[in-house]
């Protein structure tokens, strides 16, 4: 009679799905186990100071190419300013046998219209550097703290980088 009762008040959980874990097609799609309270937590804080390490290096090589490249923009800018009598009015031998007020000008608007197709071509050189290097391929994705055996998106059983991964960049 107990069994009868249990089977009235029985709720139907399909229902419901809460959080299910992603499957992995290699595995004949099993799902992965589930990390612990305190393994999600180090994974995490690991996988998002990795991530933070990789963002970084993404910016400053990024930086220091755009540094490389818009040096001449930079240096003409420099000079146009440094030796304009409204400005900065520079008591150097340069500004004063060469460059006046209308030159001075001319440089400062050079600077500022070479800019623009100078960032272009820093940024193309940033991006095909990033996509030679794969640097966005060492993000990490989330899972990675919270499920164990997320294989790494870039490889295949440990051998090195997929010659089949396409990345538009």
């Amino acid at each position: 009679m107990a069994d009868e009762e249990m089977e009235d008040f029985e709720v139907d959980t399909s229902r419901r799905r809460p959080g299910l874990p992603p499957y992995d097609m290699e595995d004949h799609l099993l799902p992965l186990e589930r990390r612990g309270t305190g393994g999600c937590c180090v994974w995490a804080l690991l996988v998002v100071a990795m991530n933070s390490l990789v963002l970084l290096l993404n910016f400053f090589l990024m930086v220091s190419i755009l540094a490389v490249v818009l040096l001449p923009t930079i240096v003409v800018v420099f000079f146009g300013f440094q030796c304009h009598s409204r400005v900065l009015h520079s008591s150097a031998s340069y500004c004063q046998a060469l460059l006046d007020d209308s030159s001075s000008s001319a440089l400062i608007i050079l600077g500022f219209v070479l800019m623009s197709p100078l960032m272009v071509l820093g940024m193309v050189a940033y991006c095909r550097l990033a996509r030679r290097l794969r640097l966005f391929m060492c993000f990490q994705p989330c899972a990675r703290a919270t499920y164990k055996g997320v294989k790494w998106p870039w490889c295949e059983e440990g051998r090195g980088w997929s010659s089949q991964l396409k990345a538009w960049v």
